[in-house]
C-alpha cells in the first residue's frame, strides 16, 4: 500500500461543494492539501500526467489505445501552464498535491511543481470519475469515500493495458461499494459519461481483477463496505502513473491520487 499522503482539512466554515473552480484552485495554490471528491459541484475534475516532449507521443498513443482508463480532456503545449480548462490558473500550483517521478521512482509529493518545471514539459489532462459522482448521488447512490471522509480507494489490477512505444503498465481501477439493488443504476448513470471513464469495468469479485485485499488499496484509502453492498470498479486515471512507474521515463509529474485538478468545464459537457 502507498504511504499515506499528508492531508490538511478544508476550513469547516467553507462549503467546498459550492466553491467555483477558480476559488478552489486559489485555495490549493495557497497550500491547502486535501482530496477533492465533492468539491465544486457541477464542475469536472481531472487527472494529470506531465512528461518531457520526447515522451509525449508515447503517452498520447498509450491514451489513444487505452481510452477507458486514459480519456484525454485536453493537452497543453510544451511549456504551457494554462489553458481553457483552467482559465487564469497555473498547472504548476493549482492542484492540491502532485507526485514527481524520476526514472520511474517517486521522489517527491510537492504542493507546487514550479521548481521542477521545464519548457519542454507537455501536460495531459485526463478525465476523472469524480466528475460523475454528483450524478450518482442525484440517482440515490451514496458515495462511501465522501461520506466516510476519506480518499477513494484505487487498485492496480492484473489486467494489462495495451502498450504504446515506451509506455506499458497495468490498469488501475477505483472502487465504490454500491447496494446490489442499485448496481444497474450505477452502470446506467456512469455509462453516459464516457469522457470520464464511463461505465464500470467490473462488478463483484475483486480477485477476478487480481485484487486480493480491498482493505489494502495501492492508492488512496480503504472504505467500509456495508452489508448488502457490492464492490464496483471503474477504470482510473492513475493508470498513466502506474505506466510511468513501470516504463521509467526520465521525468514525469502527476497529481497525487485523489487530489485532482478542478477544471472550468461543466460535468454536463461530458454527458452523452
Amino acid at each position: 500500500m502507498e504511504a499515506q499522503l499528508p492531508r490538511t482539512p478544508a476550513p469547516g466554515a467553507v462549503d467546498t461543494a459550492a466553491l467555483a473552480p477558480a476559488e478552489a484552485r486559489r485555495l490549493f495554490r495557497a497550500g491547502l492539501v486535501t482530496p477533492t471528491a465533492g468539491w465544486s459541484a457541477g464542475y469536472a475534475q481531472a487527472n494529470l500526467i506531465i512528461v518531457p516532449r520526447e515522451a509525449a507521443f508515447d503517452v498520447l498513443l498509450f491514451a489513444q489505445r487505452n481510452p477507458k482508463s486514459c480519456p484525454i480532456l485536453g493537452v497543453l503545449d510544451a511549456g504551457e501552464t494554462a489553458g481553457p480548462l483552467l482559465a487564469g490558473g497555473d498547472i504548476r500550483t493549482d492542484v492540491p498535491q502532485y507526485t514527481v517521478y524520476v526514472d520511474g521512482e517517486k521522489v517527491a509529493e510537492p504542493t507546487d511543481i514550479t521548481g521542477y518545471w521545464r519548457d519542454d514539459l507537455v501536460t495531459f489532462i485526463v478525465g476523472c470519475s469524480f466528475t460523475f459522482e454528483a450524478a450518482l448521488q442525484e440517482g440515490g447512490i451514496r458515495i462511501a469515500h465522501i461520506e466516510q471522509g476519506t480518499n477513494v480507494p484505487m487498485y492496480r489490477t492484473s489486467i494489462r493495458c495495451e502498450a504504446a512505444g515506451s509506455m506499458s503498465g497495468p490498469l488501475v481501477v477505483s472502487m465504490r461499494p454500491v447496494p446490489a439493488s442499485q448496481v444497474s443504476d450505477a452502470v446506467r448513470i456512469t455509462a453516459r459519461y464516457p469522457a470520464v471513464h464511463g461505465a464500470p469495468v467490473h462488478v463483484g469479485n475483486p480477485e477476478e481483477l487480481g485484487i486480493s485485499d480491498l482493505s489494502r488499496p495501492d492508492f488512496g484509502d480503504p472504505v467500509d463496505i456495508p452489508e448488502g453492498h457490492v464492490p464496483v470498479f471503474w477504470a482510473c486515471g492513475v493508470t498513466p502513473q502506474a505506466a510511468v512507474m513501470e516504463s521509467k521515463p526520465s521525468l514525469a509529474i502527476g497529481h497525487a491520487p485523489g487530489h485532482m485538478l478542478i477544471t472550468d468545464a461543466r460535468d454536463s459537457s461530458y454527458l452523452v
